[in-house]
């Protein structure tokens, strides 16, 4: 059984949206090396940390029913997760890419539209 290990939230204003967490969650921000990636640490004891990104693609409207944080579960086999993927009904959004020195990450869809990730930890990811 896979659990989940990382969310992403995706924005329109990054700098709005720190302000947002900090202030309701104390959450604290760290870019990224040279990305514009923002790592989140959401405190000490049970949970997990996440990251902060400017959003690809439309933003969310009032008619939207739901827009959510994407969850990744950590896999050992991204490849062979991302045939399970297809095999079982879903799509491959955005395929294996590396995060330098950390692992692989890809992006899925499952059959009822929702965005989840996957990471596979490699440190000889290039």
């Amino acid at each position: 059984m896979l659990r989940p290990v990382h969310f992403e939230v995706h924005v329109a204003d990054v700098d709005r949206a720190r302000e947002f967490y900090s202030t309701v969650f104390g959450w604290r921000f760290q870019q990224w090396e040279q990305n514009r990636y923002w790592l989140i640490f959401t405190g000490a004891g049970p949970g997990i940390d996440g990251g902060l990104l400017p959003r690809k693609g439309p933003e969310p409207s009032d008619e939207t029913p739901v827009a959510a944080f994407v969850t990744t579960m950590e896999v050992d086999d991204i490849e062979g997760m991302l045939s399970t993927v297809e095999s079982a009904g879903g799509r491959v959004e955005m395929p294996k890419t590396a995060l330098t020195g950390m692992g692989w990450v890809a992006y899925c869809r499952d059959t009822e539209g929702n965005i989840f990730g996957m990471f596979q930890a490699d440190d000889m990811a290039s």
